[in-house]
């Protein structure tokens, strides 16, 4: 199997789990990394055995990496990407795809008339979980989707993480942070949004950060803290969704169910790969737990960019595609406009339903 070189932009928090699993699929070959701290490219850099740090510059002028995966801070997803883009690179990049619509238009676009593919987190979807619901559903085990309820509840992320400040920031916020892997795995499960009617709050107008870092720091709140809504999906099921920073004493709230004609399915939470599934047929008094498809249970990020790759050399969609990032992200602007105008939001873009992935695969495959 060929592997394609691949780069990494954006050497923080979340570029640790990629720099770890990349290696592992057999068609990717991380050769090399970069960030504007060009000592933190080099720490990662020897961390993980990446041969080269280099700033971004350089990264991009290296004709040998076909693949740029953007870890940079959502702020600078489009920057970054367009940047790559017009390198002749195809890119892969964490969510949120932009933080605008009109960015996101102009990725697509870019990507589009180079004939280059564009790939974004989450691929959480992949994992053993949403594929053994997906399945269920596929299945007609709980008959035809008609309901769904999904809850992210948090009290915020400036108690644990070293640099919080983005989550409070333009692009920042809940619905921005964890409503890809909530919506991501929504559309997974029952298809594209049609509609959507939403309304956000606020509970505090600034932040004290207590992670050691910068303990003591105040983050000033620029972005709604808590986006609750109603979705109507294509396919006529509809769904609640709240994501919150918010919540201050804690939840137990469960993150997805889905109801049907003849019965309910739980879903794990989709910011993870495996976790239990569940469904309940009507009548019947017992939750019964079903096994999980073999596959992705574990932290499996980098799988994203390695299902571009099969794509690209065998000739077929890519999962974690541009199309429905931007679906998902033209959703999440959904929640505030709507909250915003006071009426629904008709959705003006459409995805199709990401391909269940194989039965049987070897470890680190996806074809």
């Amino acid at each position: 199997m060929d592997k394609i070189k691949v780069g990494i932009i954006g050497c923080g928090k979340i570029s640790s789990i990629y720099m770890e699993n990349c290696p592992k699929f057999e068609v990717l070959d991380l050769t090399a990394c970069a960030d504007l701290d060009l000592n933190r490219a080099k720490e990662q850099a020897a961390a993980y055995g990446i041969p080269r740090a280099c700033s971004t510059e350089e990264l991009l002028a290296d004709p040998e990496i076909d693949i740029v995966i953007n870890l940079t801070v959502p702020a600078v997803h489009a920057e970054i990407s367009l940047k790559a883009l017009k390198a002749g690179k195809h890119v892969y990049v964490e969510k949120p795809l932009t933080v605008s619509l009109e960015a996101g238009k102009l990725v697509l676009e870019e990507a589009q008339a180079r004939g280059l593919m564009v790939g974004c987190a989450p691929e959480t979807f992949f994992g053993a979980g949403i594929q053994t619901a997906l399945g269920l559903i596929e299945e007609g085990v709980i008959g035809r989707p008609v309901s769904a309820t999904a809850f992210m509840m948090s009290r915020g992320h400036e108690h644990w993480h070293p640099d919080p400040e983005f989550y409070y920031a333009p692009g920042g916020g809940p619905m921005f942070d964890m409503g890809p892997y909530y919506l991501t795995a929504l559309v997974q499960l029952l298809g594209p949004i049609a509609r959507i009617a939403g309304i956000t709050g606020k509970a505090l107008p600034e932040r004290i950060i207590t992670s050691e870092k910068k303990r003591g720091s105040v983050i000033p709140v620029e972005v709604p803290t808590h986006i609750a809504g109603t979705l109507e999906f294509e396919g006529g099921a509809i769904a609640s969704l709240i994501t919150s920073f918010d919540i201050f004493g804690g939840s137990s709230l469960p993150p997805i169910e889905i109801h049907g004609t003849e019965g309910s399915l739980l879903v794990p939470d989709p910011n993870t790969f495996g976790g239990p599934v569940k469904y309940r047929r009507t009548g019947e008094e017992e939750w019964t737990e079903q096994p999980l498809v073999p596959g992705y249970e574990g932290n499996s990020r980098g799988i994203g960019p390695a299902d571009m790759v099969y794509a690209l050399l065998n000739g077929r969609p890519h999962r974690a595609n541009g199309e429905l990032a931007y679906h998902v992200l033209e959703a999440m602007w959904a929640f505030h406009h709507s909250s915003d105008s006071g009426r629904y939001y008709e959705m003006t873009s459409n995805c199709e339903r990401p391909a269940a992935l194989p039965a049987g695969l070897k470890p680190y495959t996806l074809d």
